[in-house]
């Protein structure tokens, strides 16, 4: 891994794989810069997400946190139609890889979101990992820290501390829609 960064504006792709190592959603980012909680990547609307088997183009603009730490990655998307504001992916070696317009990470199922209005906050996709858990063989104290992050996680979430509040996702939101980024054509 480099503790090199791409500039700010520059264009990357942040790339998520599962456990067995198959390629899993593939991101097009454009690198935003980096705070106390770590580096933010941003996703204009219209800009592609793809993954075996299934696509999409971002409706609106989201932000991505890659922390510091390799066990989660904070998405926060703005003006969602569905009203979903945060959708945490729990991971595994999360992080920049060799070349710095190029973060990966494992995906592990688990998933926090929240919702704008009555549904809130939840963990989801227990299903997901209970299937993936059996067919890749989890480690059992990587399933226990996973799981014990994503009861952490959906408080943190419902309380709404930074960096899962609004106002910390927000600053970078603007920094994004400031930079004018058109849509992209899919490659």
């Amino acid at each position: 891994m480099t503790d090199a960064r791409p500039a700010p504006g520059a264009q990357m792709t942040f790339q998520w794989r599962k456990w067995d190592g198959s390629p899993h959603w593939r991101h097009d980012c454009v690198y935003l810069g980096a705070d106390d909680w770590g580096d933010w990547l941003g996703q204009p609307t219209g800009w592609l997400s793809a993954r075996p088997g299934a696509s999409f183009v971002a409706e609106t603009p989201n932000v991505t946190l890659i922390p510091r730490r390799t066990d989660f990655a904070l998405t926060v998307n703005r003006a969602h139609p569905r009203g979903m504001r945060v959708y945490i992916d729990l991971g595994w070696e999360i992080g920049w890889s060799d070349d710095p317009l190029l973060a990966t990470g494992i995906d592990m199922d688990l998933d926090v979101v929240r919702v704008v209005g009555e549904r809130g906050t939840w963990v989801d996709d227990r299903d997901e990992w209970a299937e993936h858990s059996a067919l890749f063989g989890y480690p059992p104290e990587v399933m226990t820290a996973l799981e014990e992050l994503a009861l952490d996680l959906e408080d943190r979430v419902r309380a709404q501390v930074a960096p899962f509040d609004d106002a910390t996702a927000d600053v970078w939101l603007d920094r994004l829609e400031d930079l004018g980024l058109p849509p992209r054509s899919p490659a």
